[in-house]
């Protein structure tokens, strides 16, 4: 009986051989490679503030001064992930700045027509407390200018160490709404022009923020 099973057996296999033409193919695993989904995203924004600059014991002669106004601001960046993105901003101010001085200096006092503009580029850290709320720091360097008509026009610009703290919350999953806080240096100097001198003060600048970010 088993030589019987045996000989029915190998007619089988045999049979089958020659079916497939006595050719017996290896299987070949099928291995997919992993998709890696990029997180990364690009986002622009439009921001309306208030900036406020001082200047005080300008050459040491005890004298201050403080410059206030509105400004809008243009956001743009690049989100690698939730933790962390690379952000340019640009400020432009809005109207006549209002100037304040401890004694006429220059010819400063009162309104000044002239034009007031900020930029800097900035690395940005963030934490996400929620799915749609994260806090965020600023960590960069700014560029700013004021060109008035003081004294039959004079100028000045200062580039610093530029900071800032902020947060964000998600009304969608594209549009966020952020409110921030930007110091944009404290100079221990300036160049007035045209002049071209360098003058000595205890400076800060610094501008508050409110704005919309569409994440794309």
């Amino acid at each position: 009986m088993k030589k019987l099973t045996l000989s029915l057996a190998a007619i089988f296999a045999m049979g089958t051989f020659a079916v497939a033409g006595g050719d017996i193919a290896p299987v070949e695993p099928v291995v997919e490679a992993p998709v890696i989904e990029s997180t990364g995203t690009f986002y622009l924004g439009l921001g309306y503030g208030y900036l406020d600059q001082t200047m005080d014991n300008i050459n040491n002669a005890n004298i201050d001064l403080e410059a206030e106004t509105d400004n809008i601001l243009l956001q743009a960046g690049y989100q690698f992930n939730e933790y962390i993105a690379v952000e340019g901003r640009y400020w432009i101010g809005v109207g006549d700045a209002t100037w304040s001085a401890s004694q006429n200096y220059l010819g400063i006092k009162g309104d000044l027509s002239g034009d007031y503009s900020s930029w800097g580029i900035y690395v940005k850290p963030m934490y996400p407390v929620t799915d749609a709320f994260n806090v965020y720091a600023l960590l960069g360097y700014a560029s700013t200018t004021l060109d008035t008509d003081a004294n039959n026009g004079y100028y000045w610009d200062t580039d610093e160490f530029s900071w800032g703290l902020g947060a964000e919350f998600g009304v969608t999953d594209n549009i966020f709404i952020f409110a921030d806080y930007v110091n944009l240096g404290s100079p221990d100097s300036v160049t007035w022009d045209p002049t071209g001198t360098d003058v000595d003060v205890d400076g800060d600048i610094y501008t508050i923020n409110v704005g919309v970010t569409y994440k794309f």
